[in-house]
């Protein structure tokens, strides 16, 4: 296949070119005149399984042929047996055994770490583990750094090291992947230099970024019919560029960086390497503008000097697009109308982005045209509905279960799937109900019980028992071993997958992600005897941590020609329209995750990689990508919180067409936003919700007799003030919905206060001695602790009566003295005959005199309504006043009312009467006729927000009312119903 060489043979394809495509076509050109088994006994190894598919379907477009072996650079033995390397144990052994390292040392030196970052810290040193097994690197090496210099956290970090030292001494008997591999690579070096094999042997598509990849392709290259194919290499570079990569704290980032350092193993220069095949570049004149704006940060300057020499920039950027939008969602739009036109043109697109942010905003947008993209991510399985059940779950055993979660994991699509779903979600509808009514935030197993009761149907009994035993019984106490820890888990979850009627199988473990859930669980229960004893908070972290590591494919038919791709898998693949979004810094190149272990410096002294590895790595995908034949760049100016930088690759590219106006440079890039200012115009127009008239302000007049005929003396305010609140309430019979985990809100403190009060006052009218601040202050803990699951709330508001505990007490005694404390929570009715309406009150408390007379009052733990409040919207007390007087209560019968008083228990305590020396009763009763008449004629309408406080208050029914779209000054606009 090849012709004998001195030097070893390294061949490469520019970047923009479809690389497996040209792979094939110059593996075939290079066998037109061999007999077909030649083919045959080649080897390809390339660097993903991605790639060796596409390489087999592009064998299999015909003709029918012989074709090569086709293996991975991660697996050099070709799946030969090695009889004196043993098998690698698996990732996720290592990681629990490191786990359990760290997580004692953490245990003797607590101040090291928080406990919360235990699997962080192992997997980031089941990480360095095998990357100074990949680069050879061994444990000593990391003793002998210099580290006088550095601060202490570097001393202890290498301290923290010392824990996985016998991994290195005992790698020969248990080898994890990585030393597995090196093993197997020093193997085959060893066998090739006594044996070299004469068949074909390439290595395609790999940077040879790892050690133990370098150290193949170093061998690979020198063998007889040895080769190398380098994907994206750049042959515009001057020889004079490629020796400015020869520092790698300076050029570590650079694209072209590690072809620089193979070259440098091999001992062969930029010149010795090859094209792969005779087809150019799509465009070389992008690719020479490109190469020159990524030259190294501290060799800028040669700007100066090559920019003038480069030419045809209007030919570089003829198809380039630039969108800078002002937000990810107008740069998520202008992507998606692309796309939506490349499916109309049948051409293939690919969207290239690590952001997924960005990726699921385009596939969001793609969805009104019914376009689902071919996103080669695929969802990760801990957000897929497997995975948040079984999360769902394991957290049952460490969390005090709330009715939320409890709720949460009943409506699940996954819970009780075994049979009777229908009936189970009846039961969960009725249950979520019956806890907003109640204020349960946390689920009591009697009230359950005694609310399934309530219930004729046999099944609801099961139902609960079921519900009980796997919801509220769980036992999480203490920790367990790993293994016991996984069977307990999917034990419960397939209990609460099944139901408690089940009828067939349930189907947590149908389809894919039900398959990689279980895949997962078998792993982790096949390696749980070296994960040690957990609690069930270590193991709900474990377990979400391990889930987190695998990805599913989208279960629905994606479009064959609108494609999303990650870094990675643009390396394998050709499209005709490449987008290359997210190009702002910290998204494209994503920022070095922090390294808790090495320095910058110690890394490079120790032999490992830098940080700039990965942004390399990137920069060589971005320079590959933008070489495609059309090519659009975006990003956003803007994120959700600040401004955004632009990719240091789209900066340089652009402040190098800016320098060049000689060339057309600025031209040509003010081309480029002139192209993507117009796809952005059309999304903003995609945007506009055109013109709709605003709603009127509602006055609604329902028939007469769909009219509310009872109303509480609390709600008169209402009716005052926003009618249109009444009508929503009794006419529409619309209620707001009751939070599903109670807050601590006025409504409830004023409810806890109501009950402090009137037990006390119980208690003083059997026994005086009782009336003091202290027994005031026993009763409200006592009863906060019963009504107040919130520690916090519950300090405050018991602080909040100490506080007004001696006023309260001094003002009692003077209210005692006039009259004794009779009636608590009084219900009373009035009916209005001439219009068949009965106004209804429950009365706080009534005291009566000696001679006769009663006494109101009401508890306020807001802010009372002054006296003039009172006379023309707030007439709770002045109404219950005058329902006295017509023997409204029936246990009091008709009396004079010599007071009634607010008591005001906020931030300053206080005492306000309402005015019955300004508006006497009767005055108030001729009133209060005169307003329900007036809402019995049908021309009167509920207006609404007619006289709200403030113009800000809001109202249950503001939505509804579509206030907003009107306020207080539109004239309300009446509508007669039927």
């Amino acid at each position: 296949m090849f012709d004998r060489s001195e030097k070893p043979r390294v061949f490469g394809l520019p970047p923009g070119t479809d690389f497996p495509k040209l792979l094939v076509e110059g593996m075939l050109r290079r066998h037109e005149d061999t007999p077909p088994q030649n083919l045959a006994r080649a080897t390809l190894m390339v660097n993903t399984r991605r790639m060796a598919r596409r390489i087999r379907d592009l064998f299999d477009t015909g003709p029918a042929r012989l074709l090569p072996q086709i293996g991975l650079v991660t697996d050099p033995g070709q799946g030969r047996v090695f009889a004196d390397i043993p098998a690698a144990v698996s990732p996720l052994r290592r990681r629990l055994e490191v786990a359990q390292l760290v997580s004692r040392l953490l245990d003797q030196q607590p101040d090291l770490a928080p406990r919360a970052s235990l699997y962080d810290l192992a997997d980031s040193l089941a990480d360095l583990m095998d990357e100074m097994q990949g680069e050879g690197v061994e444990p000593d090496v990391l003793q002998t750094l210099d580290v006088s210099d550095e601060s202490g956290h570097w001393k202890r970090a290498l301290g923290f090291l010392e824990i996985v030292q016998h991994y290195f001494s005992d790698s020969g008997e248990t080898p994890d992947a990585q030393t597995r591999q090196r093993m197997i690579v020093n193997a085959l070096t060893d066998e090739w230099q006594e044996q070299p094999p004469q068949q074909p042997l390439i290595v395609a598509g790999s940077t040879g970024s790892r050690g133990t990849t370098m150290a193949l392709m170093k061998a690979v290259a020198k063998l007889p019919q040895g080769a190398l194919v380098l994907p994206g290499y750049d042959f515009e570079m001057p020889i004079s560029a490629w020796d400015d990569l020869s520092d790698a704290l300076s050029a570590e980032d650079h694209p072209q960086y590690r072809f620089r350092k193979l070259m440098d193993e091999l001992g062969i220069g930029p010149q010795d390497v090859q094209p792969w095949t005779d087809t150019p570049a799509p465009c070389s004149a992008r690719n020479r503008l490109v190469s020159l704006a990524l030259r190294p940060a501290p060799v800028t300057d040669r700007w100066l000097a090559e920019g003038p020499e480069l030419t045809g920039l209007d030919r570089a950027c003829a198809d380039l697009t630039l969108i800078e939008a002002p937000s990810q969602r107008d740069e998520a739009l202008a992507i998606a109308l692309r796309l939506r036109k490349a499916a109309d043109e049948g051409i293939t697109s690919a969207l290239i982005t690590p952001d997924r942010m960005l990726t699921r905003q385009v596939t969001s947008a793609l969805d009104r045209w019914g376009i689902v993209p071919d996103d080669s991510a695929g969802t990760p399985l801990q957000l897929s509905a497997p995975g948040r059940f079984l999360r769902h779950v394991s957290a049952l055993f460490h969390r005090k279960l709330t009715s939320e979660s409890l709720l949460t994991l009943l409506m699940h699509p996954l819970t009780h799937m075994g049979g009777e779903r229908g009936a189970h979600l009846r039961l969960t509808r009725e249950l979520e109900l019956h806890i907003r009514r109640k204020g349960m935030p946390f689920p009591d197993p009697d009230q359950m019980r005694i609310w399934a009761s309530l219930h004729e149907d046999p099944f609801t009994a099961s139902w609960m028992d079921w519900l009980i035993g796997a919801f509220i019984d769980t036992d999480g106490a203490g920790p367990k071993a790993l293994i016991d820890q996984v069977d307990r888990h999917i034990e419960l979850s397939e209990i609460i997958a099944t139901g408690c009627a089940p009828t067939g199988n349930n189907t947590l473990w149908d389809k894919e992600a039900g398959i990689a859930a279980r895949s997962v669980v078998d792993t982790l229960r096949d390696e749980a005897e070296h994960g040690g004893i957990l609690s069930s908070v270590d193991y709900a972290d474990l377990f979400g941590a391990i889930l987190s590591q695998t990805e599913v494919r989208n279960p629905d038919e994606p479009h064959t020609k609108i494609l999303i791709w990650g870094t990675l898998e643009a390396r394998v693949q050709g499209a005709d329209l490449v987008i290359l979004g997210g190009l702002n810094e910290a998204s494209w190149p994503e920022m070095p995750t922090p390294d808790p272990w090495l320095n910058r410096r110690m890394r490079h002294d120790a032999g490992l990689l830098l940080p700039e590895r990965r942004i390399g790595l990137s920069a060589h995908d971005f320079q590959q990508a933008i070489g495609a034949p059309q090519v659009w760049l975006t990003r956003s100016i803007r994120s959700d919180d600040a401004e955004t930088v632009p990719s240091r690759w789209l900066n340089r590219m652009t402040n190098l067409l800016n320098g060049l106006p000689e060339q057309g440079g600025d031209k040509a890039l003010s081309d480029s936003r002139h192209r993507g200012d117009a796809w952005l115009a059309m999304a903003r127009q995609l945007e506009e919700p055109g013109q709709t008239a605003p709603a009127p302000r509602p006055s609604p007049r329902p028939p007469v007799m769909a009219r509310p005929n009872r109303l509480s003396v609390t709600e008169i305010k209402r009716l005052i003030r926003d009618p249109y609140a009444i009508y929503a309430r009794h006419v529409l019979r619309l209620r707001p919905l009751d939070p599903l985990m109670r807050a601590p809100d006025a409504l409830l403190r004023g409810i806890v206060t109501h009950s402090v009060l009137e037990q006390f006052i119980h208690e003083v009218r059997a026994d005086d001695r009782a009336l003091t601040a202290q027994r005031l202050n026993e009763i409200a803990e006592t009863i906060l602790a019963e009504n107040v699951p919130w520690p916090e709330i519950r300090a405050l508001w018991a602080a909040r009566i100490v506080r007004i505990a001696d006023w309260f007490v001094s003002t009692e005694k003077q209210r005692q003295l006039r009259a004794e404390p009779k009636y608590f929570e009084e219900q009373g009715e009035v009916r209005l005959d001439a219009v068949e309406f009965t106004l209804s009150a429950k009365a706080d408390r009534i005291d009566m005199d000696d001679q006769g007379r009663a006494h109101v009052y009401d508890y306020k733990t807001g802010a009372p309504p002054s006296t003039k409040q009172q006379r023309i919207f707030d007439k709770q007390l002045l109404l219950e006043a005058a329902m006295i007087t017509r023997g409204g209560f029936a246990g009091i019968g008709p009396a004079d009312v010599a007071e009634a008083v607010f008591i005001g228990l906020g931030s300053t305590p206080k005492e306000v009467p309402a005015p019955l020396d300004e508006e006497p009763v009767e005055q108030v009763w001729d009133k209060f006729e005169t307003l329900i008449q007036s809402y019995f004629q049908p021309e009167q309408g509920y207006t609404a927000r007619r006289a709200l406080f403030k113009d800000t208050d809001p109202s249950d029914y503001d939505q509804l009312s579509r206030f907003g779209e009107w306020d207080v000054t539109t004239d309300p606009q009446a509508e007669d119903l039927t």
